[in-house]
């Protein structure tokens, strides 16, 4: 219902504030994307900016559902470890050519996002491409960019090979135009992605960065410095000393961080503080003093591992983990699985003191130490990747021949056009179901509810954008500008757009934005469209230049050590050079 009853013009200019303000918070990342979109959409809502009818039939679109469905079947191919006979070849060929296994990685991954989601691609690749670096001697970080921009321009070949893809094809047949074959953009994808390679092979070697991450550390503790929590027990020798005067805080590598007594900080007071029993000692300490404070009698580690032989492993939080969103105190890890957290890397930070109170989010990697079976049923239960070491799960491997049967059925059927992919996805999943190659509690937890989310909301905020009429003001603005200019530089311009926008928010979200934008700019010209829009198909899933615009490379951020402008000094100039010569390219196969 509106609230207000304003002219058109006055409605497409607040429906373009709001999604300004969305853009906004998006960048400043206070929420997440999805809150954001959600909230913009209740906004437009209340507003009367978008009508309820118009809310209800953003439900009708395949594309959403058909993401949905394809999630369940690569969740189908993890759990059947279908991905994982092709990493076990490429391993055995690591030590005696390594280069090789490098290609023959790389290449699997391209044509397995091609053919399938790229992220679980990724999430199951990082802990190969981490123990390949291990072999080679190298930092995993001259890796871990390339795994994920091959998986990212790998997921171009398809209509399927990526969520953006399937979305803008979702929202061009909402606005009328034909809908796009699985391999329609596959002559031109293929020219995009040896230039991919060639940029990381050639150019690599200069660009990528030699990062200490996480993962390589565990084989050189004494480098990384954690924050960790100690409890002086009644026998402690320490009590009744002042904090900053105990010569076991002053070890070089050893900082006092912060007193905790009851749920007090006296960190900003440590000059006057004497040591009671019960009270928590935060200490920033190398990995090496680390492991030799918690042998020291006077200190016991909070909620103390009992005395059995315990290991150290690092994860990976993937959108699938159970433990997004959540606080480490609030799972009670010590508790129910004997393990307890020793650090926790955030975008190439050690996070502060407060462990417990730290929220998880996708692309954390933590420091993890408990018992070998304990550690074993933790990452089970939260589906958890230890980045060291490919996955030892008990795969199903004998119904993997079906799981990638149906996924072939889906890429086959669909591109000799004999069904729409969101039935033969569906039928795809019912067969992997069936036939157990996944339970079905696990398989929709492959579904990543936080991307659906996000994609309908901004569905949403398509329809009131057009609906209010400010994607034709957007149009009328800058068509008589681009109207002047040749085909190959009109293209550039909305490349160029949606490039830069996606590095600075989602790709699905700038996708759902730019589609109408580029079907109606080139109504307005005269021109047929459809180049416009693949322009926009190939630029928001281009990603290289952030790690927060696309997925994969926020999931290799953590593994890799990266720092935010590693992914500037390699993505960059990989943007621009695939941008131009798309470009060149896209009307030669979709002329103007």
């Amino acid at each position: 219902m509106d609230l207000f009853h304003l002219s058109q013009s006055t409605q497409a200019i607040l429906t373009l504030l709001v999604l300004v303000g969305m853009f906004a918070m998006f960048v400043k990342e206070v929420f997440p994307t999805e809150v954001v979109a959600i909230a913009g959409t209740a906004l437009m809502l209340v507003l009367g900016l978008l009508p309820y009818k118009a809310a209800l039939g953003v439900l009708s679109n395949p594309a959403p559902w058909t993401i949905a469905m394809m999630f369940i079947v690569m969740g189908a191919l993890v759990r059947t470890g279908a991905l994982d006979a092709f990493t076990v070849l490429a391993d055995r060929q690591a030590r005696s050519k390594p280069k090789l296994a490098i290609a023959m990685l790389l290449v699997f991954v391209v044509l397995a996002s091609a053919i399938m989601n790229n992220t679980p691609v990724v999430v199951v690749m990082i802990p190969v491409f981490v123990q390949l670096s291990s072999t080679m001697g190298i930092a995993a970080s001259r890796l871990l960019i390339p795994l994920s921009y091959a998986a990212i321009i790998g997921g171009t070949l398809t209509l399927v090979g990526t969520s953006t893809n399937l979305l803008v094809d979702g929202v061009a047949r909402s606005k009328g135009m034909e809908g796009f074959s699985i391999f329609e953009v596959t002559p031109l994808a293929v020219i995009l992605v040896l230039w991919g390679m060639i940029y990381l092979t050639v150019f690599g070697k200069l660009l990528l960065p030699e990062r200490t991450s996480m993962a390589n550390m565990l084989s050189n503790k004494s480098r990384m410095k954690f924050f960790t929590e100690a409890v002086i027990p009644p026998e402690s020798n320490l009590v009744g000393r002042e904090a900053l005067g105990v010569q076991l805080f002053k070890r070089e590598g050893v900082r006092l961080i912060d007193v905790i007594r009851g749920d007090q900080s006296l960190r900003h007071e440590l000059e006057g503080v004497t040591l009671r029993v019960g009270d928590r000692v935060v200490l920033r300490t190398q990995m090496t003093e680390l492991l030799s404070l918690q042998r020291n009698k006077s200190l016991k580690r909070v909620d103390q591992v009992s005395a059995v032989e315990t290991q150290t492993v690092e994860v990976l939080i993937t959108p699938g983990c159970k433990m997004v969103g959540r606080s480490l105190g609030s799972m009670r890890l010590r508790r129910r699985y004997g393990v307890y957290p020793l650090a926790v890397h955030r975008r190439n930070q050690n996070i502060g003191s407060k462990l417990q109170e730290l929220v998880v989010r996708v692309g954390d990697t933590l420091l993890l130490e408990g018992a070998p079976e304990d550690i074993q049923r933790l990452a089970a239960d939260m589906d958890m990747v230890d980045v060291t070491h490919p996955s030892a799960k008990a795969f199903r491997r004998a119904q993997a021949p079906v799981a990638i049967a149906a996924l072939l059925g889906v890429v086959v059927l669909a591109g000799l056009g004999i069904a729409p992919i969101l039935l033969l996805s569906t039928l795809a999943v019912a067969v992997v179901l069936l036939t157990r190659c996944i339970d079905s509690d696990e398989a929709f937890s492959y579904v990543d509810g936080r991307l659906l989310a996000l994609i309908f909301a901004m569905l949403s905020i398509g329809a009131a954008l057009d609906h209010t009429g400010a994607i034709q003001l957007v149009v009328g603005a800058i068509e008589p500008w681009l109207s002047v200019l040749p085909p190959v530089l009109v293209i550039w311009a909305i490349y160029l757009l949606t490039s830069i926008l996606t590095e600075m928010v989602s790709n699905n979200a700038v996708a759902v934005v730019m589609t109408p934008i580029a079907i109606g700019l080139g109504q307005a010209m005269g021109v047929d469209p459809r180049a416009l829009v693949v322009a926009v198909m190939i630029a928001a899933s281009c990603s290289f230049a952030t790690p927060i615009g696309y997925q994969t490379n926020m999931l290799v951020y953590g593994p890799g050590g990266y720092k935010f402008t590693d992914f500037l000094r390699v993505g960059i100039p990989l943007n621009l050079t695939m941008g131009m010569l798309a470009s060149v390219l896209i009307p030669m196969f979709f002329p103007l």
